[in-house]
């Protein structure tokens, strides 16, 4: 089914961080999510091991909860050398594939079909590829997405964006104060991006 026949769909984030299995389940079942799309590139954990592929994948299917890998066409660390510059993985390249596309259509047909959720590794939305390359690019598509905190509190995209704005490109800056909010708020994705991903930060 083509991704343009699909109706926007509400689609969730989560981060699994160091979290207990259990934890990680009841917040799934507090957020009502019926499958979890896993967008990290390398699906295992030093750290946590709970959340390698298979041991996840066993869990989830215990408490009657879906598992779809994707990390092999939205992760934040794909190995192709022509979407990096600088030695750093550049979003908006990322962005541009199209494996990345075919990676969200994957995600709408989910959506529509069951309440799912994107998850990775980082604990905080803000620090993770699920806000700075998947997010924006389901909202411009007209899917609504919602970040799942470690507490259970819900969070919407829009929020994160609010915050983008705050740090980097304030309505009140000398230097961007004659420029309307999407071009602002393209401005903080690119430099909150850049500075995540050549901080060594988990992906």
């Amino acid at each position: 089914m083509p991704e343009n026949t699909v109706s926007p769909a509400t689609i969730y984030s989560i981060g699994h961080s160091t979290h207990p299995i259990e934890h990680f389940q009841a917040l799934l079942r507090g957020a009502g999510i019926e499958a979890v799309l896993d967008v990290r590139s390398v699906p295992q954990s030093r750290f946590s091991p709970q959340f390698g592929r298979a041991r996840l994948e066993a869990a989830l299917a215990a408490g009657g909860i879906g598992y779809v890998f994707l990390g092999d066409a939205l992760g934040g660390k794909p190995r192709d050398p022509a979407v990096r510059r600088d030695g750093a993985v550049d979003y908006e390249l990322v962005a541009a594939t199209a494996t990345f596309a075919a990676g969200l259509d994957r995600v709408a047909r989910e959506g529509a079909r069951r309440r799912v959720a994107l998850m990775c590794a980082e604990k905080a939305p803000m620090d993770c590829h699920r806000a700075l390359l998947i997010a924006p690019r389901l909202v411009a598509r007209g899917h609504a997405v919602i970040h799942v905190l470690a507490d259970g509190a819900q969070l919407p995209h829009a929020s994160i964006e609010d915050e983008l704005l705050r740090r980097y490109a304030p309505a009140d800056d000398l230097l961007t104060a004659g420029d309307g909010r999407d071009t602002r708020l393209g401005l903080a994705y690119r430099s909150h991006a850049r500075r995540m991903t050549g901080s060594g930060a988990r992906r």
